[in-house]
């Protein structure tokens, strides 16, 4: 199964070259303001942040660590976007307490949805990664039990300091990214640090040599790395 996100956008007339470069995100969109923000904007895919409430009443809410609530539940955040059924979205998971309730309110929501849907998750250790990932076989077992059509991103924990010189995606790290993605039935995307790239040759072996349905990096720039 391939990823089938340009393919939406092409064929929306949104997108006019065969080149995923020209998606548009709206990135960390886990407020009220800034979803309508991002529904009323250019973007094509919306990602956002999914953590439990640390208060009750506990529930999937769309925020990123350190945070701890929200002024708007994933159950509000995927009404909003859905009466705009042209916006792709990409769920991160920042916990893995939240994975079952959040795909249980994505089934109800699923059967017409149509845009392209991904699942991230920060599954294992990466250079520097500071934060603890999620258990990767809990959180696949859990996506891959759904029946909706889905693009798993599946990712590394980084971390980066100025001024030296950073560690890139060791042969180490790649191969067991390798094995944990033997099997799966769902098109997998690799989200990946800008910053540490030049320093990790072993990605271009490792994408290439995989199937059709593996050969997506997502790059990510976070808003740090500017300094490099």
């Amino acid at each position: 199964m391939t990823d089938p996100t340009l393919d939406y956008f092409i064929n929306l007339g949104q997108i006019q070259e065969d080149d995923a470069s020209h998606i548009q995100w709206s990135h960390a969109t886990n407020s009220k303001h800034k979803v309508v923000a991002a529904l009323n904007g250019p973007c094509h895919m919306i990602e956002a942040d999914i953590l439990m409430r640390g208060n009750e009443p506990k529930e999937p809410i769309m925020a990123h660590p350190p945070m701890r609530d929200s002024d708007i539940t994933l159950q509000e955040w995927l009404e909003k976007v859905k009466k705009q059924n042209n916006k792709g979205i990409k769920l991160d998971f920042k916990s893995l307490e939240a994975v079952v309730p959040s795909l249980a309110l994505l089934e109800k929501v699923s059967g017409d949805w149509g845009a392209p849907m991904w699942l991230n998750a920060d599954i294992l250790p990466g250079p520097q990664g500071t934060t603890t990932p999620l258990e990767a076989q809990a959180f696949l077992d859990a996506v891959g039990s759904g029946a909706s059509p889905v693009v798993l991103s599946l990712g590394w924990t980084t971390g980066w300091s100025a001024e030296t010189d950073n560690p890139g995606y060791s042969w180490a790290m790649v191969r067991q990214m390798e094995e944990v993605c033997r099997g799966l039935r769902h098109p997998v995307t690799f989200p990946v640090r800008a910053a540490l790239l030049h320093n990790s040759s072993p990605f271009g072996y490792f994408v290439l040599k995989q199937p059709s349905r593996l050969h997506h990096l997502c790059i990510v720039l976070m808003p740090r790395d500017w300094l490099i």
